[in-house]
């Protein structure tokens, strides 16, 4: 009698072990890997200062937020997580593409170099709807102004964008990622046509 009942015992501990285990946490980033970044065409005669990004408090959360239906539900993944809060997230991901496409500099808390043109963007998400297995959306505005002359012009636009995503939690961010590279293609055109000509309009629809 002693052994099945230790053996009983046994499997009951096991079963409550199995129980109370948490599954894994897995952690994300918007960087995009740099072996999928474009080469940059010509570099920039201006450098950026990428501001930090507003986010809507109910998205800027650890965990990954994502609509289940469109009814309005959503649901917050605690097994998967940001690796940095959903703002920064943004913000060094916008900064990395713009660099890159651009072939300039991010400036933001670092000394200016010279006399060359500091433009200066300041993001502000809307929307970041995700619906796992089928596609996410964007929705952005943002303001470029000249921060070597505070209180002069600015170009003020806003834009949206969607990606399919596949199943998988891995390939929603990764459809995110592209969010990002989208949005940082067009800011980085804006800048460009704008510092060229303060009197050019947004590449997208002008915010209102």
């Amino acid at each position: 009698m002693i052994r099945p009942i230790r053996f009983c015992l046994l499997a009951m501990a096991l079963g409550l072990a199995a129980c109370t285990a948490s599954a894994p946490v897995r952690h994300y980033t918007l960087l995009t890997p740099q072996g999928a970044i474009q080469p940059p065409g010509a570099p920039a005669r201006f450098v950026i200062e990428v501001l930090p990004v507003s986010v809507p408090e109910y998205l800027n959360q650890p965990q990954l937020v994502v609509r289940q239906d469109d009814s309005g539900m959503l649901a917050v993944l605690d097994d998967e997580r940001w690796l940095e809060p959903l703002d920064e997230e943004i913000r060094n991901a916008l900064s990395a593409q713009l660099v890159d496409d651009l072939g300039t500099q991010d400036v933001a808390g670092l000394s200016w170099p010279g006399d060359a043109q500091v433009i200066r963007v300041k993001l502000q998400i809307r929307r970041l709807d995700a619906w796992p297995g089928k596609r996410v959306q964007l929705e952005a505005g943002w303001t470029l102004a000249d921060a070597r002359k505070p209180g002069n012009a600015r170009l003020v636009c806003h834009g949206r964008f969607e990606e399919a995503a596949s199943d998988g939690y891995p390939a929603l961010v990764q459809a995110q990622q592209r969010l990002i590279a989208a949005l940082a293609r067009q800011i980085g055109q804006d800048a460009t046509t704008w510092s060229a000509s303060p009197q050019a309009k947004c590449g997208l629809s002008k915010a209102p």
